[in-house]
């Protein structure tokens, strides 16, 4: 690093003194916390994908700034790699050190360090980095905008290209189809998800002069950028009736009352919603709308809604995506086509056992989207979510063009209107429909609405392919949460040594019983969650889990 690149760096940080006694860890959500403190974090982050987009070539790296469900005096800043998926995790322990690096002086000695490990080169011969900057809502993330435009632009060449207010999915999105040479403007990304969902809408079978009924579905846009996009979104679609409440238009606050993270939480309505919704179908997004949960309000009396979760966003998908391959049978080179779920042990045991009765192949992954992700890429069609709704559908690159090539090998044999072609048909749209970067509120909207209408479904029937296990979770304070250590899914606890078999014990004392223990990642808690046949079972597990755990570690 020359002495010219020195001096930018030391005299943009000296603009972003870091807050006293804040200390800061990058994970799935990357950087989160009170948007007050955070300039100095934003900036130097700006710095890190400049560097990160160096590091791969000047490849496009997006940066957005949200703090998705949390409270709207919060703000975050989290990385998209060139993938479009999220920062590599080998890159996030230099995250923590830049972020919380006490000074201009030990800010350049990390950053050099770190150059030369990572064999980073600025200079003439290097094109420069280039970085996509979004952002949501929130009123500070104009200030935060600045902060990271800052940050990037220290590293000499680097370019800082402000895409404007975002949802998080779209900025990844537009960041993969860069990267892959595609087109990757936000009027690309709606126009791919209509022309898309309407060729899925053209492929509905239609018996006889069925026409289509279309009933409505009532939006909830948690205030938030997600209700705005659904909007502009909304005008290219036929075939779907939507209203859209709670756009943040109307002086409502963005999380507050509303949201996805809100219904799934706490299974009651969000504002905006009452008794004149009873029977409706009804979807919630999160904040930064990468989260979806469906709901209904069964009968005018009822305190509670009926909740569609990621599991049974997941299981309603899988469905679908089943029963398309099975019309295609086992053709690609005569071997079956590989259909994965990934679940995390929080998936309620319900959805599990419903998806293994249809035959598929259901796969644990440790807590955490990057994880689920990770497993999901290793099937040719992969689904994953977590049951607050987060997830989405990977095909790897090798079965799209197996899809493609056997669409038009259809085609060319005058087989274009068989049921094997739109079959494949299908498959193809779903692949371009739903946002393969990461969760995406729009796009499984979308999907969701297309699916319930080919199969002829409402809500109520989608909520009875199976019944939920009542659960509970519960959170153990410990003096030392490193003294459990589980399996890599989760679902057993290997040390302390005689913990599981004890776990297993009380499980053996209820029907459909399931628990498992899990640290937190953050702070001295352990995790608790138990299912059974009956609530009163169920919280009764959980509670002679927790006396377990407090007897094995202490309770502090």
């Amino acid at each position: 690093m020359d002495e010219i690149q020195i001096a930018s760096l030391l005299k943009s940080s000296e603009l972003f003194p870091i807050p006293q006694s804040v200390k800061l860890s990058y994970g799935t959500a990357g950087f989160r916390g009170d948007a007050k403190l955070l300039e100095s974090t934003v900036y130097r982050v700006g710095i890190l994908s400049a560097l990160r987009s160096l590091k791969l070539g000047s490849a496009t790296v997006g940066l957005m700034i949200t703090a998705s469900h949390n409270k709207v005096s919060d703000n975050g800043i989290k990385v998209s790699d060139p993938s479009g998926g999220m920062l590599s995790q080998e890159w996030e322990p230099f995250a923590d050190q830049i972020a919380n690096a006490s000074s201009p002086q030990e800010l350049v000695s990390l950053i050099r360090e770190f150059m030369e490990k990572e064999e980073i080169m600025i200079g003439e011969k290097n094109k420069g980095a280039e970085v996509w900057l979004g952002r949501d809502t929130r009123p500070s993330g104009e200030s935060l905008l600045r902060a990271a435009e800052i940050g990037v632009g220290s590293i000499l060449g680097s370019v800082a290209i402000d895409i404007g207010i975002l949802t998080t999915p779209q900025l990844h999105w537009m960041v993969r189809a860069k990267n892959k040479g595609l087109k990757a403007t936000e009027n690309d990304y709606f126009e791919n998800l209509s022309t898309s969902f309407m060729c899925l809408i053209d492929l509905i079978p239609v018996s006889g002069n069925d026409k289509l009924e279309i009933s409505k579905l009532l939006v909830d846009g948690a205030n938030g950028v997600g209700g705005q996009k659904i909007e502009e979104l909304r005008g290219s679609l036929s075939n779907l009736d939507l209203e859209i409440r709670n756009t943040g238009r109307d002086g409502g606050v963005l999380n507050e009352g509303v949201g996805a993270d809100f219904v799934q939480k706490e299974k009651v309505l969000p504002l905006g919603f009452g008794s004149k919704d009873v029977g409706m179908r009804c979807a919630s997004l999160d904040g930064d709308a990468d989260r979806l949960v469906y709901f209904y309000i069964p009968s005018e009396s009822s305190e509670k809604v009926e909740l569609l979760d990621g599991d049974k966003i997941l299981s309603l998908f899988a469905l679908f995506i089943k029963e398309q391959l099975n019309i295609l049978g086992d053709d690609k080179e005569g071997k079956q086509s590989r259909l994965g779920v990934v679940q995390t042990a929080y998936a309620n045991g319900a959805s599990t056992d419903y998806l293994k009765q249809l035959g598929l192949d259901v796969v644990f992954a440790k807590t955490g989207v990057k994880h689920l992700h990770e497993k999901a890429a290793e099937f040719d069609i992969g689904i994953y979510f977590e049951a607050n709704g987060h997830g989405t559908i990977l095909f790897s690159e090798s079965f799209i063009s197996w899809l493609v090539s056997k669409q038009k090998d259809l085609t060319d044999k005058g087989q274009g209107g068989s049921e094997e072609h739109k079959a494949v048909s299908r498959l193809v749209a779903v692949s371009n429909l739903i946002n393969q970067a990461v969760g995406d509120a729009l796009s499984g909207v979308l999907l969701v609405e297309v699916i319930l209408q080919h199969m002829g479904s409402s809500i109520q029937k989608w909520n009875v392919l199976y019944k939920d296990l009542p659960s509970r979770q519960i959170k153990v304070e410990v003096p030392d949460r490193t003294a459990v250590v589980t399996t890599s899914e989760e679902t057993e606890a290997l040390r302390p040594l005689g913990i599981q078999d004890a776990i297993n014990s009380e499980i053996n004392k209820y029907p459909r019983g399931r628990a498992f223990i899990r640290p937190s990642g953050t702070e001295d808690v352990v995790r608790v969650y138990a299912e059974a046949s009956t609530q009163e079972a169920a919280d009764s597990l959980a509670n002679s889990v927790a006396q377990l755990v407090k007897s094995f570690l202490g309770s502090s």
